[in-house]
This record gives C-alpha cells, sequence and structure tokens, in this order.
C-alpha cells in the first residue's frame, strides 16, 4: 500500500525465525468455519448418549457397524486384507476399531488411544437408606472431582443391574424430561458459618455425597423405614428389583441434561464427560472417515483412566496385546508375526486433553507453555507432576515427526504443558503406551473447568483434534 512502512531486517528476521501460536478460526476462515461448527453437532450428540463408560461403547460399536466394522473374530485366516474394518469390544467398556492398512503388520500400526470414562459419583453396593424421613443413596466418587461441584445441581442415574436371577437391566432416569431427577443438599448460607471457614477440599466430605431419592412413607405404621420401603415398593414394580441387587449394580450419577453451546458466537461446547470422550469421538470420527491406510490403523477407547488405568479394561491389562496377538495370528500362518515386534515398531497419539489457560484463574498457568482455547490441537510433550513422575516424556524424533505432519498437512497445533511446575499435574494412558515399546505423545484439544460437572472446549479444537488424528492414522 503506498505509503506503508518497509519492514525492518528486524521485523523480517522475527518473522522468519519465532513461531507465533496460531489461532485456529483464523487459520480455518470462510466455510471452514462453518464445517467445524457442524462437525460439533454430532459431537454434542454423542456426549449426550454416552454419559457412562458403557453407553459410549455401545455408541461407538452402532457407529463402526454402520461404517461396516465386523467383529474381529469374524475375519477369516489369513482375512486381514488392507481395507478390511473390524472391532472388538473388552467386557463392555473398552473397545478398539481397526482399518487394516497396506503395509505389513509386522512394521507396527498407528494408534490414537483416548479414555471412555469419566470423574463421576458410583452408589455404593448398599447405597439405600433412610434419615429424617427421607430416603438417601450413599455415593462414592470415581476419579478426580471437586466434591462441592456436585451438590445442588439435578443428576441423573444411568448403568446396569444384573439380577439375582441374571437378568440385566440397563438403567438412566433423570435425563427425560418427565422423569425424575436427583440431587444432593447443601448448607443454607445462613447456616453455613463453620463449613465456610473450612478449605475449600474439605467443605464437602466424601460421605455427605448422597442422593435425595424420596420423600413419600409407605402406609403402614408397623413398618419403621416408611420412606425407604416406599423406594423399594417403586422399584421392584417398576423394575423388578430387590435392594440385594445393589450389590451387582454399576449405577453412576451424573450431571442431568444436556450439552450446550456457549458464548453470544456459539463457539464452545459446555457439558459434562469433555475429559476424554471429545478425544474419544474425534478419534472415533477419524477412522470411520478414513480413507485408505498405509499401516494398520487402530483406535483405542479405554475404561479406568480416571483412576490409575487399572482394572482388566484399563490400559494397565494386557486388553491390546491381547487384540495383537489376535491380529497377529491372521496376518501370518505359525506364529511367523511377533506381536511383541509389532508394538516395538507402532507409533501412537495418546489421545487425551490439556488445561486451557483460564483468565480467571491464570496464576497456575505458566503462561508461554499453557494451551489456549481456540489455538488448534495440543501437543503435551509430557504431564506427571514435578518432576516429570508418571510421564511418558515423548522423545524429539517422534515429537519432530508429529510437528512435521501437521505442518505439512496444514492443521492448527499448539504446545501445552499441565500447569506450572510445581503447582500440581496429572497423567494420561501414554506411559503405559510407551511402556509396550511404542513412540508415543500425548495430543488433544484443551478444555477449562477440567473434571467440572460442566466442562468447556472450543468448537474449533475440537475440528483440528478430528483433523490430526486422522491425519495421523492415514500417514
Amino acid at each position: 500500500m503506498p505509503g506503508k512502512e518497509e519492514k525492518t531486517a528486524g521485523q523480517k528476521l522475527a518473522e522468519r525465525l519465532t513461531r507465533k501460536a496460531p489461532n485456529a478460526w483464523e487459520r480455518l476462515r470462510g466455510e471452514g468455519h462453518q464445517v467445524a461448527m457442524q462437525f460439533a453437532e454430532g459431537y454434542k450428540e454423542f456426549l449426550d448418549a454416552a454419559k457412562t463408560e458403557r453407553e459410549a461403547v455401545t455408541a461407538v460399536v452402532a457407529a463402526a457397524v454402520e461404517a461396516g466394522f465386523r467383529p474381529l473374530g469374524e475375519l477369516p485366516p489369513g482375512g486381514l486384507a488392507a481395507g478390511s474394518k473390524f472391532y472388538y469390544v473388552n467386557r463392555g467398556k473398552a473397545v478398539v476399531l481397526g482399518v487394516v492398512g497396506v503395509e505389513p503388520l509386522a512394521s507396527g500400526f498407528k494408534l490414537v488411544g483416548a479414555h471412555l470414562d469419566v470423574p463421576r459419583l458410583d452408589l455404593k453396593p448398599n447405597p439405600l437408606y433412610e434419615s429424617e424421613g427421607l430416603a438417601l443413596l450413599k455415593t462414592h466418587y470415581y476419579g478426580g472431582i471437586k466434591k462441592y461441584q456436585w451438590t445442588s445441581i439435578p443428576l441423573a442415574l444411568h448403568g446396569v443391574v444384573i439380577k439375582g436371577d441374571g437378568e440385566r437391566l440397563e438403567l438412566t432416569i433423570g435425563e427425560a424430561e418427565d422423569d425424575p431427577v436427583f440431587t444432593i443438599s447443601d448448607l443454607l448460607p445462613h447456616l453455613a458459618k463453620d463449613q465456610m471457614q473450612k478449605k475449600l477440599g474439605e467443605a464437602i466430605a466424601g460421605e455427605e455425597l448422597n442422593l435425595l431419592a424420596g420423600s413419600i412413607p409407605y402406609d403402614d405404621e408397623e413398618v419403621k423405614e416408611k420412606v425407604k420401603l416406599r423406594v423399594l415398593e417403586y422399584l421392584h414394580q417398576r423394575y423388578g428389583l430387590v435392594e440385594e441387587d445393589f450389590t451387582s449394580a454399576e449405577l453412576e450419577v451424573v450431571p442431568a441434561g444436556r450439552s450446550r453451546d456457549i458464548g453470544f458466537d456459539r463457539g464452545l461446547v459446555g457439558g459434562y464427560g469433555q475429559d476424554d470422550r471429545v478425544c474419544s469421538y474425534t478419534a472415533l470420527r477419524a477412522i470411520l472417515d478414513l480413507q485408505q491406510a498405509r499401516h494398520t490403523a487402530l483406535i483405542l477407547l479405554a475404561d479406568k483412566e480416571e483412576i490409575g488405568s487399572t482394572g482388566n479394561t484399563g490400559m494397565q491389562s494386557r486388553f491390546l496385546e491381547y487384540v495383537v496377538l489376535e491380529l497377529a495370528g491372521l496376518a501370518g500362518p505359525g506364529g511367523s508375526v511377533d506381536p511383541g515386534r509389532v508394538l516395538f515398531n507402532s507409533r501412537a497419539l495418546s489421545a487425551d486433553v490439556n488445561a486451557a489457560m483460564d483468565p480467571n484463574h491464570d496464576g497456575v498457568m505458566e503462561k508461554h507453555n499453557a494451551a489456549r482455547l481456540g489455538g488448534g490441537v495440543v501437543l503435551t510433550k509430557y504431564t506427571g507432576s514435578g518432576g516429570k513422575y508418571h510421564s511418558n516424556d515423548a522423545n524429539a524424533e517422534f515429537v519432530a515427526e508429529v510437528r512435521r505432519l501437521f505442518n505439512t498437512t496444514g492443521i492448527a497445533w499448539q504446545v501445552g504443558e499441565l500447569g506450572k511446575v510445581d503447582q500440581g499435574g496429572g497423567g494420561t494412558i501414554a506411559q503405559y503406551l510407551a511402556n509396550l515399546g511404542m513412540d508415543v505423545v500425548d495430543c488433544g484439544p484443551a478444555l477449562l473447568s477440567m473434571h467440572a460437572p460442566f466442562e468447556v472446549a472450543s468448537k474449533v479444537d475440537i475440528y483440528t483434534t478430528y483433523q490430526a488424528y486422522r491425519a495421523f492414522l492415514e500417514a
């Protein structure tokens, strides 16, 4: 433009050498905005349909079957032809989806691994009791929560009950418009003087997280716990349950209601369970939309990450190794494909979220290495706490490979660290994938209010996460 000053040598050098963190919305532009907004609509539907790990697996498998995926056990010997699609479910709580690649399995696979479990409240094995003319349900919190956030909000009950005769019952109460909901009472401020003097983490005790479940007594003066009996009568008449059935149940208490758009511009998604179902959904969409895979492409959606990846459905189980063993058996006769070598030659993205810089609480973040909403998918080289304890700490060569892939495919990305060094920390499944010999780095969107009953993500970050996973699986 006429009159515009020529850039100085320093300005030109700065443009060439420094990296400015992108704004992913600006990178998309035009029709890309609408694509990202539309992508989020499917994501919100998934969030609302998949409030437990079992519901998430059901939704994932339904989408996979519709896209032509078959149970792994149905593939014939020698059936690993390029393009073959398969899935394998572990006890209804974890699932692997795969697309066979052009390269032999022995060369390794590409994996995107996320987790389906979410912080919540679980009903105790003997939950129902009566006190002060009210029926209540005792809970045990699961994962890292702020207990005070779970009081005075509408709650729903989701899960499965296996009755004494073996019959299976699936329950969802509190989501339909005419359903009752549950809640946990809190002290009125007028009488909360002592409570409000406590530290925030001590203001609500775990044993105080009891759900209001009934208030009308059974009409019989000879019965001691009339309200409890009225609740049991309802459960028996409606579902055929008796009190002992709670023992063989997995009933989860989750926030009632739908995910919602946030802000005048609707650029953010608010909802329960985005850690880590935002990565589960984007990984699912990435493998469903995969046209052709060079290396065999897998997504692994595991359970129990929020409590250390333990149990036979968590990442510390032998689930993935078993799937690879099955694939190796299908790939070559007589054990010619070594499962250990397959794992060692594989590459993975640990698909998990990071913490976004919060303008209301920016003191816990180190601004030069903090992720931002709208900055695109986040590469997290290490997690852990303090001196990187319990972290994978990805090697430079693999980070460079992923960085180069994102740059060449035009995907907006940023780097992130989980808060200041001595502030706290956290972990993902990355370390357990690395224990199997894989190269792995954490990769996913940033969230506000992580682990709260209502978390916040940017729609453009959700979309760029999908782009990142698909590019990785296709490369």
